[in-house]
């Protein structure tokens, strides 16, 4: 391998771990070359592929062979996991929410500047081309005065109830993502939000949660904020956001369900590649920590509007 690749040390082979692992497999920059996997059959599945693997992350570090390393562990390890690579001085690419709390969120700020170490939050859809023209075209005046940004997000199906349990609910889950790119392509902050969820999920009971959401803001100097969230979708994955301003309206469907995955692929290879010339001294493209925080900070706060609606009553409403 060539020393100019960037040797990667991936923590946790579940879900996402296994989709940077599929994108990254064609990068000639960035490589992952070390698994941490507490799970003995997922663990054996990543040693087949030639890949240094380990069961924690204490094993990785003490081990020294890798340039940064990406947490892609459940969304409720993500502080502890921070801090402790932090403290062996490594730069860190952090799955997003990177932290369930705000305090969570302070603690590893607090860590990544102790210890004077790089850490980009993997909010992906800044490295989307079609959102970086629309974000060009928002700066330009291109629009005019922007009246809304509505952001859509529904899944194909919902995630594992083992998932789910982890995750944080549907707005620091999926929400966050709709958060942080309203924040990016506006420039602006989220105000005052109101939250409403129809139908609750089945299961509320072992980690409530619900299966849709729908949250609508002002933003902090003109115009509103609408995000929708969902968890079924029949014919596959979507994302979209739609921009109306007085001189121009744009739609951007940069996650297809006919295209599969290829659009998250794409730019999870540019976030990794962005990443990994940060961890060298170059500029950071992609979400500070900070970032992070002000999207977490919209999800806490839209969650705390959605609670008068959590009680079922007659005839399945909220």
């Amino acid at each position: 391998m060539s020393e100019t690749v960037f040797r990667l040390g991936l923590v946790g082979a579940g879900r996402m771990g296994r989709t940077h692992l599929r994108a990254l497999a064609g990068s000639t920059t960035v490589a992952v070359t070390a698994v941490v996997e507490p799970l003995e059959p997922a663990r054996a599945a990543m040693a087949e592929t030639g890949r240094a693997t380990f069961a924690d992350v204490g094993e990785l570090l003490d081990a020294r062979q890798v340039d940064g390393v990406l947490i892609a562990a459940p969304s409720d390890l993500h502080a502890s996991l921070v801090a402790q690579v932090a403290a062996a001085g490594l730069p860190i690419l952090c799955e997003k929410p990177c932290g369930l709390s705000s305090a969570e969120i302070r603690g590893i700020e607090q860590a990544v500047k102790q210890h004077g170490v790089p850490l980009q939050v993997a909010y992906w859809r800044r490295y989307v081309p079609a959102l970086q023209a629309l974000r060009g075209r928002i700066q330009a005046g291109d629009l005019g005065d922007v009246h809304l940004f509505a952001s859509f997000q529904w899944d194909g199906q919902p995630p594992s109830s083992s998932f789910r349990a982890h995750s944080g609910g549907i707005f620091r889950d999926m929400g966050v993502h709709e958060f942080d790119q309203v924040r990016w392509l506006s420039g602006q902050e989220f105000g005052e939000l109101a939250a409403i969820s129809v139908p609750f999920s089945e299961e509320i009971g072992s980690w409530k949660d619900v299966d849709s959401a729908q949250a609508i803001a002002p933003l902090s100097t003109g115009g509103t904020a609408f995000v929708s969230l969902g968890r079924y979708f029949p014919v596959g994955d979507m994302a979209r956001v739609e921009v109306f301003g007085s001189r121009d309206a744009v739609r951007c469907d940069f996650l297809d369900p006919n295209d599969g995955e290829k659009a998250q692929l794409n730019a999870l290879v540019r976030q990794a590649e962005g990443f990994a010339a940060f961890a060298r001294g170059a500029p950071q493209t992609g979400a500070s920590i900070r970032d992070a925080a002000a999207a977490l900070d919209a999800a806490e706060r839209a969650w705390a509007a959605l609670q008068p609606l959590r009680s079922p009553v007659a005839g399945n409403a909220a």
